[in-house]
């Protein structure tokens, strides 16, 4: 049976940031089946199929109008750097139209960076958890206090809804969605295409500008190999701490400084992704998968991999064990 790639519309407004506006194509585009069969088909639109201008000085030509997003099965705005969603926190009214129609009807709407004002402004954000650049989130907050802003994350993914924030966190963005469309070893191929690793630790806590420089201090790098290497076993905060020769107060604020996360939050990171990775490449019963992940017991796994990936270790494996077929290919089911 042929594959039907997963129709994917870029909807690109004035001033689109040229970087996001071309991930989308470069990493969906990365992910194919073992015989190299595309699955996905991206395709650009703007309101009218007009001409609009980007960031880097040239103008872009679309092929589509907003018509386009009424078949695509995923819809991605890029980031902007000027115009009314930045401005008064408003947008088009037949480009609200759009977004709104297209995820009424099932689709999956994502952004990027300040991509994130667009979908705000259609009202698709209301009450939801979301992300932008960390630059502009006091902005977002004071155009848009009913979004639940988080901007110390690279992604948020509220089932149907994703966003993501600055720049490379698109890419971060992008091979999550192939990751929880058609597993880790499709994402990490397509990673490895697009020479950009397949997982970032942490959050753009990392990258945030400080007022006061930090003082210069042992990483953390170090331990957090160790630890990785020792997922299965019950390690300590203090134990961490001890291994950068840190006390326990200066390591948390150094791996927090660095990862943009808990220790505690990086580990159960890893480990719900080790038990991914080990769900999908080997035959080991789920109760060797949660002692082998360092979760335990079968229910502690169940619960923290559902909160993570959305769906039970046991569904995950049934969707992702085998290796892409050339033929149809199964996708876990999303919450609204």
């Amino acid at each position: 049976m042929t594959v039907v790639p997963h129709r994917v519309a870029v909807l690109a407004l004035d001033g689109v940031v040229a970087l996001d506006l071309g991930t989308p194509a470069q990493v969906l585009g990365a992910a194919r089946t073992d015989d190299r069969t595309p699955l996905y088909a991206v395709t650009t639109c703007t309101a009218g199929g007009r001409p609009i201008r980007s960031t880097a000085g040239f103008q872009v030509l679309p092929d589509h109008g907003l018509d386009l997003l009424e078949t695509a099965d995923t819809v991605i705005v890029p980031g902007i750097h000027a115009g009314p969603p930045l401005d008064d926190g408003t947008v088009a009214d037949e480009v609200a139209t759009a977004l709104r129609a297209a995820h009424d009807r099932g689709a999956r709407i994502m952004s990027i960076c300040t991509g994130a004002f667009v979908l705000a402004a259609a009202g698709l954000l209301d009450g939801r958890p979301a992300t932008t650049h960390w630059a502009y989130a006091s902005r977002f907050r004071r155009l848009h206090p009913g979004v639940r802003l988080d901007p110390e994350v690279l992604f948020v993914d509220d089932g149907r809804m994703l966003t993501s924030a600055g720049v490379a966190a698109g890419v971060d963005l992008c091979l999550h969605v192939v990751r929880t469309d058609h597993g880790s070893a499709v994402a990490n191929r397509a990673a490895r295409r697009c020479v950009v690793p397949p997982w970032r630790d942490g959050g753009q806590a990392q990258y945030i500008e400080r007022p006061v420089p930090r003082v210069a201090e042992t990483g953390t790098a170090a331990t957090r190999e160790w630890a990785r290497q020792r997922l299965h076993e019950p390690v300590t905060l203090r134990e961490l701490a001890a291994h950068a020769r840190m006390s326990v107060r200066t390591f948390t604020r150094r791996f927090r400084s660095e990862t943009g996360l808990s220790p505690a939050q990086w580990l159960l990171q890893q480990r719900t992704e080790h038990a991914r990775v080990l769900l999908e490449t080997t035959d080991l019963s789920v109760d060797r998968v949660a002692r082998d992940a360092g979760f335990g017991t079968t229910a502690a796994l169940r619960q923290h991999f559902h909160t993570r990936v959305g769906v039970a270790p046991t569904a995950y494996r049934r969707t992702f064990r085998a290796p892409v077929p050339s033929g149809q290919v199964g996708l876990p089911a999303q919450g609204a």
